[in-house]
C-alpha cells in the first residue's frame, strides 16, 4: 500500500524558510544568476550514447544526496613534445560524470580538476586537452581546471601561456556554474546547485598573487552564505612514502600536513573564512588529510589526492565524494571508470588490481554535520512551536505537553499539574519514589526539533534501588477506562542519556497502563500475569522500543520491537493500531518487528497510566530515565503524515 506524502516536516520547513537557495541573494547582488543542476526530463540517453561521448548532464540539484568527482594530476596522459598522448582513461572519466549525473545513487554534480593536465605545458599537449574536455563540453558538465605546475610557471601574473588560451575562463563563459574570474584568469569560482542550496568552489592557481588572494577572498565576502570548497594543486603533503603498497600510512586521519605554500594559502584565504570547509589538492602522492581548526574553531579538511604514481599514470581515475546530508557523512571512494569500463574477463592483471582502490587513504567516510559546521554562516531557524489547537487532530483523547508551566531546570513539584490539553480532563499529576530528591523530575527548554511544543521532562528515575519521579492521569480520567475498540495512535518523543545503563535503567518505562494482565484474565503463549495490560518502554538490550499489549481479542499479548535508539538523541515513536493489527514507527519509519496477529483494543481494569513509571504485579519497580517529550493518544489509527512531526 503506497504510504501518504508527508507533511511540512523539518526539512521542508527549513525550506520554506529560506535555507534552500541560500546563495541565491549574494550571486544577485553580483549581477549573475544562480546556477542550477539542469532538471531531468523525459527518458535518460542511454548507456551507449553516453560511452559514445553523448548523453546529457542532467544531475538532481534538490536532492540530500550528491557526489563531487575530483580528478588530478593527469599529466602523462599529455605529453605532447615526447609525442605520447593517451586521452582514452580520461574521456572515459569523464563519460563516467556524465552518466552518473542521472544515477540517484551517484548523482554527480560537479567535476574538479586539481591542475597537471599536461606533462610538458606544450601547445600540442593543450591541443589533446581541449579535445577531451569537449566530451565534458558538449554534455554540459559543471566542471573546473586549474593550472599546476606541468602547466604553468611563476605566479598568476605570468600573462597568457597555452594553459590560460585552452582551459581560461572563456572555456567557461556559457557554463550556469562559472561565477566568474579573476583579472589574470587564472584564478576561477563556480557555484553549483545539491541539496537545495548554492555551494562555491574556488579554483586557485598554482601560485596565487596576493591580488588573486584578494580576489578570492572578495568573492567569498559577496557570497557570505555558501560553503566553499577550495582547490588548488598545492596545499598539503603526505607524512609518509609510496614503497610499499598497500601503504604504511599511519594513521589515515592525520597522514597529511601543511605545506610552505600551503601555509600561504591558510593564512591568506583559509584560516578567516570559516566558509572554506574541505580543501582539495594534487601535486603530492600518495593520497593523504588532515583536520586543522579555522580562527572561528571549526574543522577544515584538507585533502591531498593524487594517482600519477599508479599505473598508467592513474588512468584518469576519479575520487567521489558522496555527500549525505540525511545521514550527516562524507563518504569518498576511488575508482578507474576506465577499467571499469572493459569486460571484466579481458582485464589485464594491473587492471584487475587498479579498478577501485580500497585501502583507507582512498575509501573512507568522515562524519559531518553540515547544519552545524555551517551555522555560523548559515543560521539554521528553528522550526515555530505550534499551539495545542493545531495538533487536535479528530479522535484525540489525551494531549500532554510541558511548557508554559514549570520554568526550564526547575524541579516538577507536587502543587503543579500538566493538563490535558485535548480538554477531556486526563491531566497528570506528580508521584515520587520514597526518598527521592526533587530534582529527579524539571522543566527542560529540550526538545525534538519536529515537536510542536518546545519542552519536556527530564526523568532521573531507575531501579536497584528504585528511584525516581513519574506522573500519573487522576483516578477518574476518562482515559483509565477507555479501551480503544476501533483503533488508536499513540504517539511520543524520548531522548536516551549517554548515561543509560543496562542494568539501572534497563526495560524502563515510556507510558504505562496499569493492572496486571493476570487481572485481566489473560494467559496462554508469552503471558506474564503480573505485568501491565499495555506497555511502551525501552529494553534493556540495546534500547530497543518495545510496545507489549494485551488487547481485547486475545488471551495472549503481542509484542513490536524496533531497532536500537542511539543515546543523546531525540525519537520520535508512535503505536499505530488500525483496529486490528498494530505497527511501531520511528522516526515516521515502520520497524521490522510488527507482528501479524490480530488485536483488538486494549485491555482495562480501569486504572490509571503511568508517564515514567512501571509496574509489575501491582508494585512500582522502574522510574524512566531520559527525556520524555510530547504525548498525544488518539482514539483511531494515523497515517504518518498526520503524525506529531508534521
Amino acid at each position: 500500500m503506497r504510504e501518504n506524502q508527508p507533511g511540512p516536516n523539518r526539512r521542508s520547513f527549513l525550506r520554506n524558510a529560506g535555507l534552500a537557495g541560500v546563495g541565491a541573494t549574494a550571486l544577485g547582488a553580483l549581477g549573475v544568476a544562480p546556477a542550477e543542476a539542469d532538471t531531468a526530463n523525459g527518458n535518460a540517453d542511454s548507456a551507449d550514447s553516453v560511452t559514445r561521448g553523448g548523453g546529457r548532464w542532467h544531475p538532481d540539484g534538490e536532492s540530500r544526496q550528491f557526489t563531487v568527482a575530483v580528478m588530478p594530476d593527469t599529466q602523462y596522459l599529455y605529453w605532447g613534445s615526447q609525442n605520447s598522448v593517451n586521452p582514452e582513461p580520461q574521456e572515459a572519466s569523464l563519460r563516467y560524470v556524465i552518466r552518473n549525473s542521472g544515477d540517484p545513487d551517484r548523482n554527480i554534480v560537479f567535476l574538479a580538476h586539481l591542475g597537471d593536465l599536461t606533462q610538458d605545458a606544450d601547445v600540442t599537449s593543450f591541443q589533446a586537452v581541449d579535445k577531451t574536455f569537449k566530451l565534458a563540453d558538449s554534455a554540459g558538465v559543471a566542471y573546473s581546471v586549474l593550472a599546476g605546475n606541468h602547466d604553468v610557471s611563476g605566479d598568476d601574473t605570468r600573462g597568457t601561456t597555452p594553459y590560460l588560451q585552452t582551459m581560461g575562463p572563456q572555456r567557461f563563459r556559457r557554463q550556469k556554474s562559472f561565477l566568474g574570474s579573476d583579472p589574470s584568469g587564472y584564478n576561477t569560482a563556480h557555484v553549483f546547485r545539491a541539496a537545495g542550496r548554492e555551494w562555491l568552489l574556488l579554483a586557485m592557481d598554482w601560485r596565487t598573487s596576493a591580488a588573486g588572494f584578494a580576489w578570492a577572498n572578495d568573492v567569498i565576502r559577496k557570497n557570505p552564505r555558501l560553503p566553499v570548497i577550495l582547490t588548488c594543486h598545492e596545499i598539503v603533503a603526505p607524512t609518509y612514502g609510496d614503497e610499499v603498497y598497500p601503504y604504511e600510512s599511519g594513521d589515515a586521519e592525520n597522514n597529511a600536513e601543511i605545506t610552505g605554500y600551503g601555509q600561504t594559502v591558510w593564512d591568506a584565504l583559509i584560516k578567516d573564512n570559516d566558509q572554506i570547509f574541505l580543501t582539495l589538492n594534487g601535486h603530492y602522492w600518495p593520497s593523504g588529510r588532515m583536520t586543522k581548526k579555522n580562527a572561528a574553531g571549526h574543522d577544515v579538511h584538507l585533502h591531498i589526492t593524487n594517482y600519477q604514481n599508479r599505473y598508467m599514470s592513474g588512468g584518469g581515475m576519479l575520487r567521489l565524494y558522496h555527500f549525505d546530508l540525511e545521514r550527516n557523512t562524507i563518504d569518498v571512494e576511488t575508482v578507474s571508470p576506465w577499467i571499469l569500463e572493459k569486460d571484466p574477463a579481458k582485464r589485464n592483471r594491473m587492471e584487475v588490481l587498479e579498478s577501485r582502490l580500497t585501502t583507507s587513504v582512498d575509501r573512507f567516510s568522515t562524519p559531518f554535520d553540515f547544519e552545524q559546521r555551517f551555522a555560523g554562516f548559515i543560521p539554521v531557524p528553528v522550526r515555530p512551536a505550534r499551539p495545542a489547537g493545531k495538533v487536535l487532530v479528530p479522535g484525540t483523547l489525551a494531549y500532554w505537553r510541558f511548557d508554559n508551566v514549570g520554568a526550564n531546570g526547575s524541579p516538577v513539584t507536587a502543587g503543579q499539574k500538566v493538563r490535558d490539553l485535548s480538554g477531556h480532563g486526563n491531566d497528570l499529576t506528580l508521584q515520587s519514589v520514597a526518598g527521592t530528591a526533587p530534582g529527579a523530575l524539571i522543566w527542560t527548554d529540550d526538545h525534538h526539533p519536529d515537536q510542536p511544543g518546545h519542552a519536556s521532562l527530564r526523568f532521573a528515575g531507575g531501579r536497584s534501588p528504585l528511584h525516581g519521579a513519574y506522573l500519573t492521569t487522576g483516578a477518574g480520567a476518562p482515559l483509565n477506562t477507555e479501551t480503544f475498540q476501533r483503533g488508536y495512535t499513540i504517539e511520543t518523543f524520548v531522548k536516551i542519556p549517554r548515561d543509560w545503563d543496562g542494568g539501572a535503567n534497563g526495560n524502563m518505562p515510556v507510558l504505562v497502563r496499569r493492572g496486571a494482565s493476570g487481572d485481566a484474565g489473560k494467559h496462554g503463549k508469552n503471558t506474564d500475569p503480573k505485568e501491565p495490560v499495555a506497555q511502551l518502554m525501552t529494553t534493556n538490550n540495546g534500547r530497543e522500543v518495545q510496545f507489549n499489549c494485551y488487547p481485547l481479542s486475545q488471551t495472549y499479548p503481542t509484542t513490536n520491537w524496533s531497532h536500537g535508539l542511539a543515546e543523546d538523541q531525540w525519537w520520535h515513536i508512535a503505536v499505530v493500531n488500525d483496529g486490528h493489527h498494530t505497527t511501531v514507527y520511528v522516526e515516521s519509519s515502520p520497524v521490522a518487528d510488527n507482528p501479524s496477529t490480530d488485536s483488538v483494543g486494549i485491555a482495562s481494569l480501569g486504572l490509571t497510566w503511568l508517564l515514567g513509571g512501571h509496574e509489575y504485579g501491582g508494585a512500582l519497580d522502574n522510574v524512566f530515565h531520559g527525556w520524555i517529550g510530547d504525548v498525544r493518544i488518539v482514539g483511531r489509527a494515523l497515517r504518518s503524515d498526520e503524525f506529531l512531526t508534521h
